[in-house]
């Protein structure tokens, strides 16, 4: 018997056919944002006060938000809910993905200033920029999350076997941040792992909620709370502290994500998501099957 085994190009097409659309729109979005925003043309490379900043990454989600629902439903032609916004374990995974985010920066904030890789000045404390900030970094994760994970990740595993779409989604993920200020080879390699951390829960429970969480976390808690870069990009921040010499320890001018500790700790978090997400999808498996037997009696 002859068994042929074939690969669903349908997946991997969806995604080379949002890729144009995408990133019209996106522009034109982002163009509206700095419009709206009380910024002309040359304020693509000029400083943005935080609120100018919000705009603008409100108008990128919204650009975002709307291709990829025109492709789920006309293209992809599944529901817009399916790409991962069931609630089963929303209040589960958010917990879980806030935390995971704020315990890799304490730790990381915490070593660093314990091995004089950096030096504390002091506290900046705006309730006004910490609030504009939250919206934010909610506002950048819904949207990398909706596209990367959400859409990406979700075609790639209609064509491929999920670990491997897990790792295309996550080199992807890394080159979407390739502009990007400061970055390095070092840092890349973080970003990969990012995509890995994040799209890890993805493969096994096609929810957004826990990718979402530690995405906002992350981000939040690296640059809002503790003061270092997000991503190579400069921001608000309650803590000020100085970096006397940029290595890769301390991440330097992209941030900690592109740190030697930060390789590390995801390479940690990884395998206790892994634990995590694993059991989950092998308890729903066992709670379905018993659920199944008994129709079938």
């Amino acid at each position: 018997m002859n068994i042929e085994l074939r690969i669903n190009n349908t997946g991997w097409k969806n995604i080379v056919k949002i890729f144009i659309p995408y990133i019209l729109t996106l522009g034109t979005f982002q163009f509206l944002g700095y419009l709206v925003a009380g910024l002309n043309i040359n304020g693509f490379t000029s400083e943005k006060s935080i609120f100018q900043s919000l705009i603008i990454e409100f108008f990128s989600f919204s650009g975002t938000f709307l291709i990829v629902w025109l492709f789920r439903k006309y293209v992809d032609k599944e529901s817009f809910k399916s790409l991962g916004f069931e609630t089963k374990y929303f209040a589960k995974d958010i917990s879980i993905g806030l935390i995971i985010g704020f315990i890799i920066m304490a730790i990381g904030f915490l070593i660093l200033l314990a091995s004089n890789q950096i030096q504390f000045k002091w506290f900046q404390f705006k309730i006004s920029n910490l609030t504009l900030s939250i919206g934010i970094f909610i506002i950048v994760a819904l949207s990398e999350e909706l596209l990367v994970r959400g859409y990406i990740l979700s075609n790639l595993m209609n064509s491929f076997n999920k670990y491997l779409a897990l790792i295309i989604s996550s080199a992807i993920f890394s080159l979407m941040h390739g502009f990007n200020p400061n970055i390095n080879l070092l840092a890349f390699i973080a970003l990969f792992l990012s995509g890995i951390l994040l799209g890890l829960a993805y493969i096994y429970t096609k929810n957004l909620w826990f990718p979402i969480a530690l995405h906002f976390s992350w981000n939040f808690f690296e640059g809002t709370i503790f003061g270092f870069n997000v991503s190579g990009l400069t921001g608000y921040s309650v803590v000020d502290f100085e970096i006397h010499q940029n290595t890769m320890w301390n991440g330097g001018a992209f941030g900690f994500e592109g740190s030697i500790f930060s390789i590390l700790f995801q390479l940690i978090a990884i395998f206790i998501v892994f634990i995590i997400f694993k059991k989950r999808e092998i308890k729903d498996t066992e709670d379905v099957l018993p659920e199944v037997g008994l129709a079938n009696l």
